[in-house]
This record gives structure tokens, sequence and C-alpha cells, in this order.
């Protein structure tokens, strides 16, 4: 039996300004570093002892790893930085204003855009074409540690954890639009040759 650990990125500073993100590498706001770091201090409670952290190329995400495993007393630990696990690519909503653009283009519109499973913003990745790269990676690479090591920590964002957790917890297309993962909170799984057998959420 193992654990992985998976934690979206606490607030970025365009989560805060209500902002597309995706590729861009913004960084985390005060309340994102603070999210992080109570994250990991809810793990440390727990006694948890990561062997091996995954994260993605962006720095939010690299940066709540990094806090995460300070708070469990292991800074020196090194992050595998990989970019499948990089956040959903929103093509030509990347920077505007999620409100303003609903005005613009109209809320159903928009809603289809962000929460569809396979109908892309303009330019950009639907969360099926986010998942078609984040989840080769993930049962090459993390699965397989889950067998080799008792704890895995993955820092990543909010649509590529959305595709994992749609395997793990065999959510189906429709359902998954509806997840919706919060910032800086464990997601604490236990792993049974690969497969999860329990799953716990980690709220303050």
């Amino acid at each position: 039996m193992s654990t992985l650990i998976l934690v979206r990125h606490g607030e970025s500073e365009w989560n805060a300004e209500n902002r597309f993100t995706g590729w861009v590498d913004v960084a985390l706001s005060d309340k994102g570093r603070r999210e992080a770091r109570e994250g990991g201090e809810r793990l440390a409670a727990e006694d948890h002892r990561v062997e091996r952290a995954y994260t993605s190329t962006l720095q939010r995400a690299i940066e709540t790893g990094q806090l995460v495993l300070e708070a469990l007393g292991q800074d020196e630990l090194h992050q595998i930085q990989a970019w499948e696990l990089n956040e959903r690519f929103y093509g030509a909503l990347t920077g505007r204003n999620k409100a303003q653009t609903a005005e613009e283009f109209g809320e159903e519109q928009v809603h289809i855009w962000r929460r569809s499973y396979d109908t892309p913003p303009p330019g950009g990745e639907s969360l099926k074409d986010t998942t078609a790269r984040t989840l080769p990676y993930f049962d090459r690479e993390i699965v397989p540690a889950t067998r080799e090591v008792d704890c895995v920590l993955v820092s990543a964002h909010g649509n590529s954890l959305r595709a994992i957790v749609k395997e793990l917890d065999d959510i189906s297309d429709e359902n998954i639009t509806g997840l919706e993962i919060p910032t800086g909170v464990p997601l604490v799984y236990e792993m049974q040759d690969g497969r999860p057998v329990n799953q716990r959420i980690l709220h303050a």
C-alpha cells in the first residue's frame, strides 16, 4: 500500500484577477502561498513523508510543491518537472477576464468552453485534449512510482488534475465537467498495485 497526494497549486495572481491563465507562467498570490503552506501543514499533521515529487513546468505549481515539502521538513527533495502536467491551454481566451468574456460571448458559450469535456476554446485545448497528454505521462511515470515508493506528491493544476482524478475515480465524460478541485487542498489516495482503494480530501 502506498500514498498518492495530489495538490492543485494555491491561488495565482491571475486566479485572484479572475483571468484565464493556462500556460502563462504567473506567480502565486500571497493567499496562494498561504494555501500551499496550510495544505503542507495538514499533511505534516498526518506524518506523511514524500519520497518522490512531480510538478509541472509552471512556477505556481513548482512553488506550491516546494511550500508543501517545506512544511513537511523536506525542502531538499527534488521535484521532477513535466510539461505534460501543465494547465490546459486556453488559446484566444488566455489573459482575458472571465466575467468580461462572458459578457462578450454569452455565459452559456463561456461555460461550454470552460466546463465541457471535448469543446475547446478558440485555438486552445479542451479537457479531453489535456487528458490526452496528461494521462499517458501519469500512467507511464507516476503510477509506477506508487509501486516503487511509499509516498508520491503531484503538484499541478485544476485541469491536469481533473484528468488524473477522472481516471482514478472512474468519472464519466459527462460528470467530470462538474468536478472542481480546490486550490491548495491535498487529495490523498491510498494506492494498491497502481490502483486507488481509498480517497480523502484534507480540508482545513
